[in-house]
């Protein structure tokens, strides 16, 4: 399915992030480019550890952002699938950008302050993978589709409560909002329809509304209890034969330009998703079979590392995490121990601790050996070292990062840097 290309008055709102001005409020950036444009400093182009900036800093890699976006894009072509990266990521509407301009259909997001963002900057495609009954925000979104007839969104729907408040909220508006029930991964998961009857209710009880328009159905098979590819791949198989029996009941006889949506697909499992959408018969309707996994623009040195589908099906590539935390050395009290000055504050840490990956002295870069992360204060990151490491302080410590969610978070404006420590853009993020 076609990429949807931002229109002109959003494209003049992504160049105008490089009219921030840089001050106080962006951390580990050069004190001395205060009162430039953000796209000022771009322009010249400063090293990362030469140029003025300060410790801890978050850099992205240019070379392995670029080859995630393609290797994803290709993928998705592949496998014939939609795809609609989870902003939640980033929020970072360069990197939306950058996805829709490799192919993505649209933007994923969870919460109406995330769709809000993607709507300032011109995302024309939006999926909001959770429930939405909260009246000011889907009289907003309303007007949204109402000022706008090329904005296309779609939500969760899970009772036929919401269904109800839904419908409350919205009568008087001009479109329907379109709506896909969320099937549960199963007993206990997180939100989602327990059952394929109770998710029979829910389409009823869309179906009585005009306010509403059922197009698809969809959920998150990364909550499947005790996962492992042969559950998953059974739930999935449920996503899909709810989706057959719901068309043969001729609940989609209304459904959008999209035809019928049936998605699902986190970042642990889109190899499940790929294999058991491609199973899914032929529909009255064409259907849009619409992944959302987002953790892949970065990649990540941990958790995303472990339980990424391309250890399971190398023949397909290999993302690249993207992220290195720069720290420096500030105390060094014992042989076996070693103080950084990036903390809770600057590095993810809800999933792994950072991992020390390389150390910079005198311009020079060797590996850090034996050097681990024992845990983080609010600043400080806590270092267990070899007595004969030859760490130092005032030494650079260069760390990989596991969870891009709670990475991207911490970071206002973050340096994109090319393989020699060139600093070539700044991403904003907005959280």
């Amino acid at each position: 399915m076609a990429a949807d290309p931002v229109s002109a008055t959003a494209a003049e709102r992504l160049a105008a992030l490089a009219d921030e001005r840089v001050d106080h409020r962006f951390k580990g950036l050069p004190p001395d480019a205060d009162g430039l444009t953000v796209g000022e400093l771009a322009a010249q182009r400063r090293n990362l550890f030469s140029g003025g900036f300060t410790t801890p800093v978050l850099a992205l890699s240019a070379e392995r952002l670029e080859h995630n976006l393609r290797l994803m894009e290709t993928y998705a072509t592949r496998h014939g699938l939609a795809f609609a990266p989870h902003g939640k990521t980033s929020m970072a509407p360069q990197l939306f950008q950058r996805q829709i301009e490799h192919g993505a259909w649209g933007i994923t997001l969870a919460v109406p302050h995330q769709v809000r963002v993607t709507r300032a900057f011109g995302v024309r495609r939006v999926f909001l993978a959770n429930e939405l009954v909260d009246p000011a925000a889907l009289a907003w979104v309303s007007a949204e589709l109402a000022a706008d007839p090329a904005f296309r969104f779609v939500c969760y729907v899970d009772s036929v409560r919401g269904v109800a408040l839904m419908d409350a909220a919205l009568r008087g508006t001009t479109r329907p909002v379109d709506v896909v029930v969320e099937l549960a991964a199963g007993d206990g998961a997180r939100t989602g329809v327990r059952t394929e009857e109770e998710c029979a209710a829910v389409a009823d009880a869309v179906a009585a509304v005009d306010t509403l328009r059922l197009v698809g159905v969809a959920g998150y098979e990364g909550e499947v209890p005790d996962a492992d590819p042969q559950r998953v791949r059974a739930w999935l198989r449920r996503l899909t034969a709810l989706a057959a029996d719901f068309d043969k009941a001729g609940r989609f006889s209304s459904a959008g330009p999209d035809g019928i949506v049936v998605s699902a697909g986190g970042s642990a499992w889109f190899d499940a998703v790929a294999d058991v959408f491609a199973e899914l018969p032929e529909l009255s309707l064409p259907v849009c079979k619409l992944l959302r996994s987002g953790a892949y623009v970065s990649h990540d040195d941990g958790h995303y590392r472990e339980v990424t589908p391309f250890t399971r099906v190398p023949e397909e590539g290999t993302l690249h995490p993207a992220f290195r935390l720069w720290a420096q050395v500030v105390s060094r009290p014992s042989p076996e121990q070693a103080f950084a000055n990036a903390g809770k504050r600057d590095a993810a840490y809800d999933l792994d601790l950072p991992e020390v990956q390389v150390v910079r002295a005198d311009s020079a870069y060797r590996p850090a050996d034996g050097i681990t992360v024992t845990g983080l204060s609010d600043q400080h990151t806590w270092l267990r070292t070899p007595a004969d490491s030859g760490l130092e302080v005032g030494d650079w410590v260069g760390m990989g990062l596991s969870h891009p969610c709670t990475s991207f978070d911490k970071w206002q404006l973050i340096p994109v840097v090319e393989q020699d420590g060139t600093v070539v853009d700044y991403i904003r993020t907005y959280f």
